[in-house]
Order: structure tokens, then sequence, then C-alpha cells
């Protein structure tokens, strides 16, 4: 039986940690040094990257970004750390020198910052690898990676190692909100990281996650992502392969038991002992729904006796997320009934079908979705939920993969559970949407964001749920569609 860790907080304290039949002491120094000197982050206000920067900052750096776009809400958390904020990448941004450019992933050769930066011979770094070399070293991180999930996963596991005392530090690819930021050093050396498949910086192609080297890693699923970096599902499994190797043999790797993708990916070599996990009842840990939605469940693993979580929140793939969250708690000393107890107050991540508001009985839901898969999963989860009126999804394909027109076989069967589909096809998506469309059923194209906002509200009805799905802004819909409700009532 693993044992739930005392963690003590004192300086210098030693955190001790079964891990099989070793036990590992870990040194928690919670002195923080002031002022170690000035990096600029190009980039700043997307979510790794300002999540970098208030880890930079709470490290006693001084930060200062610039970013296309400057908007909340995590410019609104910069600002609140002191961290200052340029609008544009302007070379007289890099003047002072700072000590160090840390460049985002999104940033290219031609960016007037990123040749000025080369041409001055400036110091710089990606924000992954500059993750390893600041903070990771030394700590013990649990990596949440996968096609799917990942926010929602690291998000849970924080929040477990939260509730059982833990105290872990995090950088999440999103705002969990039971912390209300997305990255923290946390108090003691357990770190949560979101592990990202996609490239680290223009001058590193490697995938993000090969700079963390992980104790403790969840690999939720595997599907072809990422077109534009990627040629084919099998580069992404060399990358994950990458990550594989990095993993200690006192580690855990934490997988789903029905992936074929990850068990051929397993297969190319694995040195780290392996948990899986399915909710159909097939591994090491496996869930037994209670509610059909699967707000309610029983989990079942190979140290404890059967628990039972129940939570505000629905669908299979998150009962599938609880599942990997709680075996990666469980390598670090968490039993899976504080990890059950922690779920059960577990209040979700904005952007992750968010609750936004309901208007004259019309319930509209925010959720990042990105992929068919999710699409799919997300409606099929809202779809199960007892005493659930009609179901309307108003979906922008703006993941690179998506405008690329990669999946656009997919796109119509993921939206099957919706009673009424809005698709929006915005300027980047360059393929005819009509097929799409026509194999939908129910459901119609707009190019015009006041059009679409218009067309929905006369077509909604009490007891109807809008979901709202898109990676990006969707262009201030949601903001819209609640007001014109709210004129409407």
């Amino acid at each position: 039986m693993i044992r739930q860790i005392p963690v003590c907080l004192h300086v210098q304290a030693l955190i001790w940690v079964n891990v099989g039949h070793s036990v590992i002491p870990l040194r928690a120094d919670l002195r923080r040094s002031f002022l170690k000197g000035h990096i600029h982050i190009l980039g700043i206000c997307g979510t790794f990257m300002g999540g970098i920067a208030l880890l930079a900052r709470e490290l006693g750096y001084r930060v200062t970004g610039s970013d296309a776009n400057v908007y909340p809400p995590m410019s609104t958390q910069l600002e609140a750390a002191g961290i200052d904020l340029m609008t544009g990448y302007e070379a007289e941004h890099l003047q002072p020198a700072p000590d160090c450019v840390v460049v985002g992933n999104a940033m290219s050769r031609g960016n007037p910052a990123v040749e000025y930066m080369l041409d001055q011979g400036l110091a710089y770094t990606s924000g992954p690898q500059w993750l390893a070399e600041n903070l990771l070293q030394g700590r013990w991180v649990l990596a949440a990676s996968g096609t799917h999930g990942k926010t929602s996963t690291s998000s849970m596991l924080a929040w477990i190692l939260e509730y059982a005392g833990m105290s872990p530090g995090f950088l999440i690819g999103g705002v969990p909100a039971d912390f209300g930021i997305s990255a923290r050093l946390g108090g003691t050396d357990f770190f949560v990281v979101e592990a990202d498949e996609y490239d680290t910086a223009f001058f590193d192609k490697r995938s993000k996650f090969i700079h963390y080297r992980p104790r403790t890693l969840v690999i939720n699923n595997l599907e072809f992502d990422h077109a534009d970096i990627f040629p084919d599902l099998a580069a992404i499994q060399r990358q994950f392969h990458h990550v594989v190797r990095c993993v200690p043999a006192l580690g855990r790797i934490v997988h789903p038991a029905d992936s074929d993708a990850v068990a051929s990916t397993l297969d190319m070599g694995c040195w780290t002992p392996r948990v899986s996990f399915n909710a159909a009842g097939a591994g090491d840990w496996s869930a037994e729904l209670l509610e059909a939605d699967g707000s309610a469940f029983l989990v079942s693993s190979p140290h404890s006796d059967k628990v039972e979580v129940r939570w505000t929140h629905c669908g299979m793939h998150n009962v599938e997320n609880a599942m990997a969250a709680m075996a990666a708690a469980e390598h670090v000393g968490v039993l899976p009934e504080i990890a059950a107890a922690a779920l059960a107050q577990f209040k979700g991540i904005k952007r992750r079908l968010e609750h936004l508001g309901t208007v004259a009985d019309v319930a509209v839901y925010d959720d990042f979705a990105h992929h068919p898969t999710a699409i799919a999963t997300t409606l099929a989860g809202m779809r199960a939920r007892p005493g659930s009126g009609r179901l309307i999804a108003l979906i922008e394909p703006r993941s690179n993969t998506m405008r690329m027109g990669e999946h656009r076989t997919k796109l119509a069967p993921s939206s099957a559970e919706a009673d009424r589909v809005f698709w929006y096809q915005g300027p980047g998506v360059d393929w005819d949407m009509q097929d799409v469309i026509d194999a939908s059923g129910n459901a119609s194209l707009s190019r015009d964001i006041d059009d679409l906002v218009a067309e929905v509200v006369a077509q909604s009805q009490p007891g109807d749920s809008v979901v709202v799905m898109s990676n990006g802004g969707f262009g201030g819909i949601h903001g819209k569609l609640l007001a014109a409700l709210e004129v409407r009532a």
C-alpha cells in the first residue's frame, strides 16, 4: 500500500516519497533569490509563455515581454505580477539589451524582434529550455501529455496534490479555477506541467516536452494532429518515444489500456514501470459509471479498495482524465480516496466546457475544441446529462490542422450528438466547407459573426444548451451571444 506522504514546508526540509520499494528524499528549498537579471519574452501573452513569465517573476527576475496582441486574461495576470507588456515586436523593445530573450514558438525568421536579436548577438533560449534549466532541474516533474486532455489532466493532478497538502508548482496551458492562475512555483519540489508535443522554437524543432524529463509521465492518447509540423502519426509517435526514453526506471508511465497508437509507441522501448487506465474496465485503473453522464463513478485500482468520485463534470473523456490524474498522484503517495475527495471539489478550467451564463433559460458554454475527437467527446458528455434540452453547437474549425482541411471528413460525424450545428468559416479556412454542412444534417454555415449570433438567438428556445467550440476567441461571439439573448429576453 502506498501511503499518503506528509509534506514539510520548512526551508530545506526533506520530503520522503515512496517509489515502489525505494524511498527518495527531495529537498524543498523555499528561499528565492531576488532580481536575478532581466529576461524579455517574445510572445508573452500565450498561455505557456505567460506562465513562464509568472514563474520567472516569482523566482526574482525582472520580466518584460512583447506580443502581437496584449489581451486579457493573460495580460491581466501579467500586469498584476508587475510585468511590463509591449504591443508588437519592435527592435526597441530589446533596448537596452536584456540578459536573455526567451523566444516563443510562434516566433519565426523575419520577425523584427527576432532579426534584431540575432543581428545583435543577444543571448536567447526557448521557453521549454528556460523552464528546464532554471526551474525543473532537481524537481519531481509530473507531466501530462497526449493529443487531448492535457490541460484537464494536469489541472486535476495539480489540484489533487494541493488538496493532499503537497503545495505543488505547476505550469498549465489554461487557467484552473481552483488556483485562478496558470503557473506558480509552489512550496515543494513537486511540479506539474502540461507537456505539449508542439515544436519548441524556430531554432529547436523538438517537441516541447523533450525538455521536461519527467519522473511521472501521463500519455492520455495519441492521434494525428498539428499537420503544420508533423507529416503523419508516426512522426508524432517518434517524439513521444523521445520523452519515454527520459523517464527513469524509478518513474511511472500512466497510459490508456486501449490505445494502439500509445501501445506501439511504448513498444519501441520502455524502461519504466507502466500503469494503464480504461473507463471500460480493462486497465489497472478502471471505472464503473454510477451516472450515465460520468458525473459519478467508482474507481478500481491495484492498491486500494474501490473509491467513489462524485463531481460537477461530465463525459467519459473526463472520467479517463480523472483516472490518469489519480494514478499519477498515487505515484507520489496520494491515496485514491484522497484523490477522489479532491476531485469532488475540482472546479474545472476556464474554456473547458465553462458555463458562461444562462439567459432566458438558454445556457451558454465555452469549450476549447481543437480536434474532431474533442468535439465528439464533449458533445457526448453534454448529451448524457439527465434532463437536458436541445444541444446547439457553434463550431469554428480554427486549429492549424483543421484550417488545412486534414480533418474535413471527420467534422460532420464529430457533431452528430448536437441537435443543431452552426459552422463558422473564418478567413483562415481556405477549403470549401459545404461538404461538411451537407453531411452534418441539421446544420448551416456562416461567414459573419453578427449574422451567426442573430441566427442562433432566433432559433434558441428555453432549456437549450449552446456550446461555443473553438481554440481561439471566435470573434468575441460569447459576449455577443449573451448580450443578444439579454436583449431578446
